[in-house]
């Protein structure tokens, strides 16, 4: 997908951006010249996961936008403040929220302990709320503002929860926000929407779940990053409240053939199914 240069010198506050999906909605928004708050966790190298908010940064600047590395864990409503201070200090407000940051435990009810419990309602459902909050403020003021958190759409068949009651709670409650916060700000203008994938997209997170197979069968972080892009990029009074899926959108702005995002082309017509989307574990003939 094309940039329009839309997002020209706006300004993106994005959780977890220093890798994955977070990180390639940013340099999707860098190629237009927009400023991005690089707002996550991984100030020094890990171990066993590429980037850190230092060399994220480095990557939207060469891509031809103004970055921002902020160290923030959006379970701290102080880091969080600090972050958002520092975005209006530096670029005179916020734009555009991408709630990107999620935790995630595909387990049972007996097998799931209460710190892991914990740490994906925090980091999920309090932490999607709280950035929302501390940018709200700022958005209200932008003359296109949106919220855009990456959750699925809100299914209530029992399937989607006897697997791992506690996940899908912390990630329907990133949804929930969607549906209250579409409906609360309506009238001001912001809008609040979903956006998730029909397919794996291959992160750190589907390497941990399916090893080093997963990527067999998933797509590129690019292809949420180009549906992300054209939510974002629309007139914020006409488009809120909506559960979008990533196919669906790039089908409506004109593009039919997805191939290019698959991580093997040998296997494009072939992909396991994103959680939430058949929780069966089942494969798309797509």
């Amino acid at each position: 997908m094309k940039n329009t240069g839309k997002l020209q010198g706006k300004t993106l506050f994005i959780t977890g951006a220093s890798r994955g999906i977070g990180k390639a909605i940013a340099l999707k928004a860098a190629r237009d010249g927009a400023n991005v708050v690089i707002a996550a966790k991984t100030a020094e190298p890990h171990p066993k996961l590429p980037g850190t908010i230092y060399t994220a940064a480095e990557e939207i600047e060469k891509a031809g936008g103004k970055a921002l590395p902020c160290i923030v864990d959006v379970r701290d409503e102080r880091q969080v403040q600090l972050a958002v201070e520092a975005a209006v200090a530096k670029f005179g407000g916020i734009d555009i929220l991408i709630n990107n940051a999620s935790a995630i435990s595909k387990t049972g009810t007996l097998q799931t302990d209460m710190k892991r419990f914990d740490l994906m309602h925090n980091i999920n459902t309090r932490g999607t709320f709280m950035v929302s909050k501390a940018c709200l403020p700022y958005l209200l003021k932008s003359d296109n503002p949106h919220i855009l958190i990456l959750s699925p759409p809100l299914n209530m068949k029992p399937r989607l929860f006897s697997n791992h009651t506690a996940y899908t709670i912390a990630k329907y409650g990133m949804s929930m926000c969607v549906l209250g916060m579409a409906e609360e700000f309506r009238d001001q203008g912001v809008a609040v929407n979903a956006l998730w994938p029909r397919t794996t997209i291959h992160t750190a997170a589907v390497d941990m779940l399916y090893g080093p197979e997963g990527a067999l069968y998933s797509r590129k972080p690019e292809m949420m990053a180009d549906a992300a892009y054209a939510i974002i990029s629309r007139d914020s009074r006409k488009y809120s409240g909506n559960f979008f899926i990533d196919d669906e959108v790039l089908l409506d702005v004109g593009i039919k053939d997805l191939s290019n995002y698959a991580c093997h082309p040998e296997n494009q017509q072939t992909f396991k199914l994103a959680i939430f989307m058949d929780d069966q574990g089942g494969f798309a003939k797509l």
